[in-house]
């Protein structure tokens, strides 16, 4: 997403419980929709739903964790590092500092996993 975004659009999906609870789960590890379905005690179309509005505005971001039994799933980290809104002559600004997580999934790449993979055949 530019960094043209609407502030009371984004004031409106932080004011959503489920993104909000999206968020803060997904700050401390990153967590599969699955995962967020039964962290956040809502529906699977309800993650995903707030999952792609998060993505819109760059607040989370998608990794593929690749399994070895094959079984291949997207997990989700929050980008989202402050939100701050100030007052100045009248009129409302909103900054969204953001942070890159690319790097969140603790466990080997892909590459290792496939030498792994193919050295134990």
């Amino acid at each position: 997403m530019s960094e043209d975004w609407a502030l009371d659009e984004v004031l409106d999906l932080l004011s959503d419980e489920y993104a909000r609870s999206i968020l803060a789960a997904t700050s401390v590890e990153p967590m599969s929709a699955n995962e967020l379905s039964e962290q956040c005690d809502a529906s699977l179309p309800t993650v995903y739903r707030r999952i792609e509005w998060l993505q819109e505005y760059d607040l989370i971001e998608a990794q593929t964790r690749v399994e070895l039994s094959g079984n291949h799933h997207k997990v989700y980290s929050a980008t989202l590092a402050e939100f701050s809104m100030e007052l100045d002559d009248g009129s409302y600004e909103g900054t969204i500092e953001r942070t890159s997580r690319a790097d969140f999934l603790e466990e080997e790449d892909t590459a290792d996993r496939l030498t792994r993979m193919w050295e134990n055949l």
